[in-house]
């Protein structure tokens, strides 16, 4: 039932071990990684043991790595990576990935994804993503081979070939996304035939209950896994379709936007990982996308954290009165106000006449000195004058929305 023992651990010894990983973790990227060896100084590596530890470290994002990339082209991938990776790959900025462990069978850890989906040894899957430039193709590759299973290259365009050769070969699961997997059905019904699709591994794109309930109707059961160029693998659907379990690789973080403080379970905010990869060890990487942790574990038995799924990106923004109004300076008012549970910039109006409101989840308790202090730091945070809207607490929606633009 399980890819291995790991996922059914205790989460308690699940927890004790990755938390006796990172000091090591530490250790490598300062070591190998020049990158690193710059963001993580002064950092003491034996004494990241734990995740409010971790939760000190900075953020690492996709545009700081690009910054370092195209400022220092002297050092591979701008100093981030450890070692000579064996191939690299290209993301749209660009951005420039490795892949993560040259030693590694299944480098991205995307096999526990694919046995997750019911795809097993011995079968013959169809890979529906990109082979050129990006590394999509050769994740879902090197998870096929890892688990004993055959692929067929198929990429992306082509569609005529591609239904072809389905049509000779009878793969029995498909890996790629969900689009080019739905014309590749319509295109064989259209043509009087039936594909030989029973499982499905997607990602890459969005796949709601409907898609997935119209790709059953025609006899393919339908996974999804959320894994990105940078990390691999970070959490991946099983049979239970409640949420996305976590991999067992990586050390899921769920943070306010526009910060890096750690949110309770159940709060919406960004996802931050940070893998135990040797050969690209990312440490606290923001990926700007929104989830939450659910509570539980998995009805299948595994019992690392689940996430919601996809909930939005958390790199929010707008421009008010000609200047921008970042999430990280309404999550910097919380942070220096510490009573306030939630806040939530709101903007409406009409052009050249913005009216900014900043809504906030109170108690009824606070000193009436309160509110003049939250619109004082609000103003030298922003530069802007705004009302503030007192509301009770559970008024504002769980989504890691910190600013509305409604205009």
């Amino acid at each position: 039932m399980f890819y291995d023992t790991l996922e059914a651990r205790d989460p308690a010894e699940r927890e004790a071990a990755l938390m006796a990983a990172l000091p090591a973790q530490i250790a490598h990227a300062q070591c190998s990684s020049p990158g690193y060896t710059e963001l993580l100084a002064g950092v003491q590596a034996e004494a990241v043991a734990s995740r409010a530890a971790l939760a000190q470290l900075p953020l690492t994002r996709k545009s700081s790595l690009a910054a370092a990339q195209a400022a220092r082209r002297a050092l591979r991938l701008g100093g981030f990576a450890a070692g000579a990776p064996r191939r690299i790959f290209q993301s749209p900025g660009p951005l420039y990935e490795p892949e993560p462990d040259a030693d590694s069978l299944d480098p991205w850890r995307i096999a526990r994804a694919l046995h997750a989906a019911g795809i097993r040894a011995g079968q013959l899957a169809h890979v529906g993503f990109s082979y050129h430039l990006t590394p999509a193709g050769a994740m879902m590759e090197a998870g096929l081979r890892a688990i004993g299973a055959s692929s067929f290259p198929g990429g992306v365009g082509n569609t005529e070939l591609q239904l072809q050769a389905m049509l000779d070969l009878q793969p029995e699961a498909y890996a790629g996304t969900p689009s080019l997997l739905r014309i590749l059905l319509e295109k064989a019904a259209d043509v009087g035939q039936a594909l030989s699709l029973r499982r499905a591994l997607v990602s890459g794109e969005a796949c709601p209950p409907p898609l997935v309930a119209w790709f059953s109707e025609r006899g393919v059961d339908v996974y999804q896994c959320y894994a990105t160029a940078d990390l691999g693998l970070i959490a991946y659907q099983t049979e239970a379709r409640e949420g996305l379990v976590v991999d067992e690789g990586v050390v899921v973080e769920i943070v306010r936007p526009g910060s890096g403080d750690p949110l309770p379970d159940g709060e919406v905010g960004e996802v931050v990982v940070t893998t135990l990869s040797a050969g690209y060890p990312l440490i606290r990487f923001a990926t700007g996308d929104l989830s939450a942790v659910l509570p539980g574990a998995c009805a299948t038995g595994r019992t690392n954290q689940r996430l919601r799924g996809w909930l939005g990106r958390a790199d929010q923004s707008a421009k008010v009165r000609g200047m921008f109004v970042h999430a990280g300076q309404v999550a910097e008012i919380l942070k220096r106000h510490p009573q306030l549970r939630r806040a939530r910039l709101v903007v409406s109006g009409e052009l050249a006449q913005d009216h900014v409101v900043l809504q906030i989840e109170v108690t009824p308790t606070l000193p009436e000195a309160f509110v003049e202090s939250l619109m004082q730091t609000a103003r030298d945070l922003t530069k802007l004058r705004m009302e503030v809207d007192l509301l009770p607490p559970g008024s504002l929606p769980n989504d890691g929305k910190l600013i509305e633009d409604r205009r």
